[in-house]
């Protein structure tokens, strides 16, 4: 028995919850999984999992064996990296999740170039607007858009800000009027982004002021392309990202409404878990983010 291995295969069973998932991370069946779990706690004479049809959990002793078998692997795998950062090595398989609009307008147009650079890299991207399991789901690194992030056992970089302005199309503008002070702004039709903080309540920050609105979004989409797509076809006004504005401003589809306010800048994190830290090819494709943000 490959005691590193085993290791690795028992905390991949832990973190997935399920033998099923972890075998498919594995690259092995089930039943090869469930038989070296089980020789492993022939060999140590004591059960680590208890299971059911419907469950499974770590007994005392798994536990354990989980915290410590961790430990070993992270030590691996630090010395591991050292070995290939020092060499330049950037190769494996990364596997990073973002937003689909951030994925779509930044990630994606940065990825040739970045492929390119590193040939024996192998890519997964996954977009979701929902936060997700960094975890179950596998993920090297997590792009996330917030105000702030919160206390986790998850490790946040800040790669950048994003701006949030009030935008409309020229077309709706000309038809219900032009917003003068944002107190105009309750007499508009506006869209609402679902999975933002502000999506009933505005707060404006301008030169001299800061307003705050309460609005009832009667347009209300989970996905920022989307409502851009909706205010560039004049259905109303509403709040951008920058990196989703910045084309159709600079096209004429869209124009920005009170421009003396924005809302609240959220910051970019790049989420790693906190027993994989950081990597040669993690820290690669932050280069290539920051590059593009800072531009």
């Amino acid at each position: 028995m490959d005691k590193l291995s085993v290791m690795h295969a028992f905390r991949r069973i832990v973190e997935r919850g399920s033998f099923a998932r972890a075998a498919e991370d594995l690259g092995v069946s089930p039943a090869l999984l469930s038989r070296e779990i089980k020789l492993l706690e022939e060999s140590l004479g004591s059960t680590l999992l208890t299971r059911t049809t419907r469950s499974m959990s770590l007994t005392d002793a798994g536990q354990i064996y989980y915290d410590e078998a961790s430990g070993i692997l992270d030590n691996v795998a630090r010395v591991e990296n050292r070995i290939r950062d020092g060499a330049g090595a950037v190769r494996g398989h990364l596997k990073v999740n973002a937003s689909s609009s951030f994925g779509q307008t930044v990630i994606a147009p940065l990825l040739p170039g970045f492929l390119d650079a590193y040939p024996e890299l192998r890519l997964t991207l996954s977009l979701d607007d929902r936060v997700v399991d960094m975890v179950e789901g596998g993920f090297d690194v997590s792009i996330r858009i917030r105000a702030t992030m919160p206390d986790s056992a998850l490790v946040a970089r800040k790669v950048g800000t994003m701006r949030q302005r009030i935008f409309a199309a020229p077309a709706y503008l000309e038809k219900a009027g032009v917003p003068s002070k944002p107190e105009d702004i309750v007499h508009h039709r506006v869209v609402g982004f679902l999975l933002a903080d502000h999506l009933t309540t505005w707060t404006l920050h301008g030169p001299s002021d800061t307003i705050t609105l309460d609005l009832d979004p009667p347009v209300r989409v989970g996905n920022s392309l989307v409502l851009r797509d909706l205010l560039i076809a004049g259905q109303g006004l509403g709040t951008l990202p920058d990196f989703v504005s910045n084309e159709p401003v600079a096209r004429g589809e869209l124009v920005r409404v009170l421009p003396d306010y924005e809302l609240p800048s959220p910051e970019i994190f790049a989420v790693t878990a906190s027993r994989l830290g950081m990597d040669a090819k993690v820290t690669a494709f932050l280069d290539h983010l920051r590059a593009v943000l800072h531009g």
